[in-house]
């Protein structure tokens, strides 16, 4: 008989599943509000440019970056890039997602905790994400169970890492809406509509946590099984 991964059709197909559901989500809703027009007009370049100037922050400059939801804060250039819908966009979604990249801005200067603990991690996250996988598929094949579990390791650092993203990027949410209020750039009826759009992108960080655990666990029941 083929042999058939069972754990893989049991634990990492379903959380997959979850992640075509949750990436499919969020692209939905932020096309669905990126036809929603704030109602003071503010772009996104000028609401993120606000939200830094009342913080007192001079240091960060905006930009732009190709793409669609490619938006991110680069905190060794000091640049938040804004992609061209989010940068000269009007919409609820984009203030949104625009608010939301000066929210990690916040959360560097204010010496948020779990931010600087996750920047920590990063040289071993990277050494991790390129070896781990090929450790633990060269164990299997030499049958050295010392690889295997040094590979395993080794992701398990890789998952903890995306486990710290969680707050983080709920966190910088919250500081987004609450700065997109005292701003005075959203209305009160138009804040639920931003905090769909953050909410939806939220959980494909969720659903991307769901997929490493799955198949984490997948290569700790496969080691102990391939033990017996």
């Amino acid at each position: 008989m083929p042999y058939i991964d069972y754990w893989y059709v049991i634990l990492v197909v379903p959380a997959m599943i979850l992640s075509l559901i949750a990436s499919s989500s969020v692209k939905s809703t932020y096309a669905k509000f990126a036809k929603v027009a704030a109602k003071r007009g503010m772009t996104g370049y000028e609401i993120t440019c606000e939200i830094l100037r009342r913080a007192g922050i001079t240091e960060v400059s905006v930009g732009r970056v190709k793409g669609e939801l490619t938006d991110h804060y680069s905190p060794k250039e000091h640049i938040i890039r804004l992609s061209d819908s989010v940068y000269n966009g009007t919409s609820v979604a984009a203030l949104g997602v625009a608010a939301h990249e000066a929210g990690h801005v916040l959360q560097y200067y204010g010496n948020y905790a779990p931010i600087r603990l996750r920047n920590s991690m990063l040289p071993v996250v990277n050494f991790g994400s390129s070896l781990s996988m090929p450790l633990v598929i060269i164990g299997f094949l030499l049958g050295s169970g010392m690889l295997v579990d040094i590979g395993i390791i080794l992701f398990a650092v890789v998952v903890s890492f995306q486990i710290l993203t969680l707050p983080v990027e709920f966190n910088a949410s919250s500081r987004a809406l609450n700065q997109l209020e005292s701003c005075g750039a959203l209305a009160s009826d138009e804040l639920p509509k931003a905090k769909k759009v953050l909410s939806a992108a939220a959980m494909t960080y969720v659903a991307s946590v769901a997929v490493s655990l799955a198949q984490l666990l997948r290569l700790i029941l496969i080691s102990n099984n391939r033990r017996r």
